[in-house]
């Protein structure tokens, strides 16, 4: 499937997603609106009545970029999408310039929602963080983790379980990335003790019930996790590539945490359904606390 295919949403998540959207009707700004893949994702989303779109085409992508994020500020629209034009680093340093962080955070990462499977055996993963922070301490691993649980929330509508993932489980190996990411289950415990996690979790004792359960006996979230950490951007985006293009996973993102307000980035591939489908959640993380 090429880059710029855009296949049928049959999904029931992202059935689902579009439906809360359009009862939402919320004002979403986007600053790339003469890009052809993002003016056929604005067309689709008036006349199926997903969001109301917000316009800003001057021709200067970067500039049009910041006038939607001022009126975001201003509460003029609910929330951004951008990216398909800008890259992700201009995206995010125009929303720290314009919309600073949330409370209680010190760094934006990302999550993308991988849709895999469908009908009775789909599932919706968290992948944090793909897309954002290349060399993660403890602390900004547990800050991404909270962020993704808080926005899963919101946005799928389940209980996260968080599995911090490494080529270990509980201590089966040792090495610096296994000691990042106990480190970072420790931190993460401190902010979030509402929220079951475990770690440090190889990927099928995360996801696999009969391996958790061998691996990881008595573990909250093992063999059933739905929040999955990668312990640095290079292991995190490669996997969520090796799902999406293997697998033929839906990948919804790279969604945004950490920000003020709603701005949502784009992987600079994203066919017209990904911009549609961003614009939902965009609308969806306007109506709930998702950055605390």
């Amino acid at each position: 499937m090429s880059p710029a295919a855009d296949p049928a949403p049959s999904r029931r998540f992202i059935e689902d997603l579009r439906g809360r959207a359009a009862a939402i009707g919320a004002r979403i700004g986007f600053p790339e609106s003469d890009e052809p893949r993002t003016a056929q994702a604005i067309e689709t989303l008036e006349r199926e009545g997903l969001v109301i779109p917000g316009r800003h085409a001057s021709g200067d992508a970067t500039v049009d970029l910041e006038t939607s994020l001022r009126s975001l500020a201003s509460g003029d629209v609910d929330g951004v999408v951008a990216g398909a034009t800008n890259s992700t680093a201009d995206v995010i340093r125009a929303g720290l310039r314009v919309l600073g962080v949330a409370p209680g955070f010190d760094t934006v990462s990302s999550s993308f929602y991988m849709v895999v499977g469908s009908g009775a055996d789909e599932r919706v993963l968290t992948f944090t963080d793909a897309g954002v922070v290349p060399n993660p301490t403890a602390e900004q691993l547990a800050e991404s983790a909270d962020a993704a649980a808080t926005a899963r929330r919101v946005i799928v509508g389940d209980e996260p379980r968080v599995a911090f993932l490494s080529y270990s489980t509980m201590g089966s190996a040792n090495g610096m990335s296994v000691d990042l990411m106990r480190a970072g289950l420790q931190a993460f415990r401190v902010r979030r003790p509402d929220v079951a996690a475990d770690g440090e979790l190889q990927a099928d004792a995360a996801l696999v019930a009969s391996v958790g359960a061998m691996k990881a006996p008595g573990s909250p979230v093992a063999g059933c996790a739905n929040v999955l950490v990668f312990p640095d951007l290079a292991s995190g985006n490669i996997a969520y590539k090796l799902v999406e293009r293997l697998a033929g996973a839906r990948a919804l993102g790279p969604i945004l945490q950490g920000l003020g307000r709603p701005l949502n980035d784009l992987s600079r591939g994203a066919s017209p359904a990904d911009i549609v489908d961003v614009a939902c959640v965009t609308a969806i993380m306007s109506q709930g606390d998702h950055s605390e």
